[in-house]
């Protein structure tokens, strides 16, 4: 029997009461599984179109009702406002309206090529609905995830089960704005709850996961799924570089470290965790990154005038505490910051720490939050290949105005995806894959490969219906061997007489085709 357990969701800062779940039982999985199975099968008789109509009524919503959309978020979170309305309302409405202007032709039939060898015959690919999916999301972008993939799986033809992290679950706000769309309304469905209730959810085998979180979790939930054949993407996190070299504009690219090391007070999963400095430059880089840490507010509850926000959950502050005192411990030098701050001890103060040695947490764990370790180099080689020892490859950047060798070193990089000259700017265009590689994970969100992860391709072969018999059904014969051979001959030659060789040769089986086995 399942026992029900409380989940007491909090004000990310004041820490005061918002409202309590309960976990979610067995029978109410199964229950859910069952209304989306049956919903599938009316959403299949929709277009894509007519999907993409029904997503727009969703992005409509979302626009007109943004401001208290993002104060829902900032409470949950401790986000600022404004990285509230960028990354989360923007990012969402970015998203939603690429899917519906390109999400038709991406995913219509398509006819593709057809060898000489079955001239004749027809040939086709289906992007059709994978069934029913479910989406795990994260407590870092809560909404941005959360809508991002619960919308392109439902334009794809897919019902969805989504589940929330328990630390965000902006309870009745997602069901709200799905009522825009009865359709969707009808396909998607929210379930809350802690790692029981995902345990539950991957048991109640879905056609496909889509996974977002900690590389703990993600190999908790693979395991589950590798025992029912269950196809899972999984995006798992990173230790994300940036390489700057000697002849950059200092002013920008500081600009840009500090603001992709500390967007979401450095809880995004492709925020700056190694910054790679050329050594000529490195002395003047790191005092200018100082003046500008410095200068941050550092607050929540804004009105937009904010720029570090709260740590929302407690055992992520905790992580960054233990990984700033453990570089502290061995000798690195703590320019700025370095501590908590808040009545409430929820806000990390903007960390920037050099010196920083291989035998230290920050070099190689994620630590995501607001630090910013600097690293020296000096040659092209050896920032490549300190960049590409990490267990991570999820996104980078490179900066110079050297643009051969910018693209040279963005090639190299092993990881998936590269800004050059800009930072986390991959993510700001919804046509590019999102996706990491090595311990980030396998799978990619985002663009014509998002959608088509949530699909599956269905080969389709056309033939005329007629009296002809194929030359390569039975019998078999010494004659037709002997043409299938000087068919193989004339198909890989570089002969100007090819096409003829293969007509006649063509014929010649045909009619040995027909005949019966002497």
């Amino acid at each position: 029997m399942n026992q029900a357990v409380a989940i007491n969701v909090n004000d990310a800062i004041t820490e005061s009461p918002l409202y309590n779940l309960q976990e979610t039982s067995e029978e109410q999985v199964n229950a859910l599984f069952a209304a989306c199975r049956s919903a599938n099968q009316d959403l299949r008789k929709y277009t894509v179109s007519e999907r993409c109509h029904e997503v727009h009524k969703v992005l409509d919503y979302v626009l007109q009702n943004r401001d208290r959309i993002a104060a829902r978020i900032c409470e949950e979170t401790g986000k600022t406002l404004t990285d509230a309305v960028v990354s989360e309302i923007l990012g969402v409405l970015d998203n939603l309206e690429w899917n519906i202007d390109n999400a038709p032709k991406i995913l219509k039939d398509q006819t593709v090529h057809t060898p000489i060898t079955l001239m004749g015959k027809k040939s086709r690919v289906y992007h059709e609905s994978l069934g029913t999916v479910l989406v795990i999301a994260p407590w870092n972008y809560p909404f941005h995830i959360a809508m991002t993939f619960m919308m392109s799986a439902f334009i794809t033809g897919n019902s969805v089960v989504f589940k929330p992290s328990e630390l965000t679950p902006m309870q009745g706000l997602l069901e709200e704005i799905l009522e825009a769309s009865p359709l969707i309304r009808n396909s998607v469905k929210v379930v809350y709850g802690t790692g029981i209730t995902a345990q539950r959810l991957v048991a109640a085998r879905p056609d496909k996961i889509f996974f977002t979180g900690s590389c703990a979790t993600g190999r908790k939930l693979l395991k589950q799924a590798a025992d029912m054949l269950i196809p899972v993407d999984v995006e798992l996190g990173g230790k994300d570089q940036m390489i700057v070299f000697e002849d950059v504009n200092l002013k920008r690219t500081t600009a840009g470290a500090v603001w992709g090391a500390l967007t979401n007070a450095g809880q995004s999963c492709t925020s700056v965790e190694r910054l790679y400095v050329h050594d000529s430059i490195y002395d003047e880089f790191v005092a200018e990154l100082k003046a500008q840490f410095d200068a941050l507010v550092v607050n929540a509850g804004d009105k937009g005038d904010a720029d570090i926000g709260a740590i929302t959950a407690d055992f992520q502050l905790d992580i960054i505490k233990r990984h700033v005192e453990d570089a502290r411990s061995k000798g690195a030098t703590i320019h700025t910051g370095g501590m908590v701050t808040g009545e409430q001890g929820k806000f990390y103060l903007p960390t920037l720490i050099t010196d920083i040695t291989d035998d230290m947490l920050l070099a190689h764990e994620e630590t995501f939050g607001p630090t910013l370790p600097v690293f020296r180099f000096t040659t092209e080689k050896e920032v490549i290949e300190a960049s590409n020892r990490s267990e991570f490859g999820l996104s980078a950047s490179v900066w110079s105005k050297d643009l051969e060798r910018a693209d040279r070193v963005a090639r190299a990089l092993v990881c998936g995806a590269v800004s050059i000259n800009n930072v986390m700017l991959t993510e700001g265009n919804p046509a590019l894959p999102f996706g990491g590689t090595r311990s980030s994970g396998f799978g990619r969100a985002k663009g014509a490969e998002g959608l088509l992860a949530f699909s599956r391709s269905k080969a389709i072969l056309i033939d005329k219906q007629s009296d002809k018999l194929e030359p390569n059904w039975y019998p078999y014969t010494q004659k037709k061997f002997t043409l299938f051979q000087r068919l193989i001959d004339a198909l890989f030659t570089k002969s100007p007489v090819k096409l003829l060789k293969l007509a006649v040769i063509g014929m010649q089986l045909e009619s040995e085709a027909k005949k019966p086995r002497r």
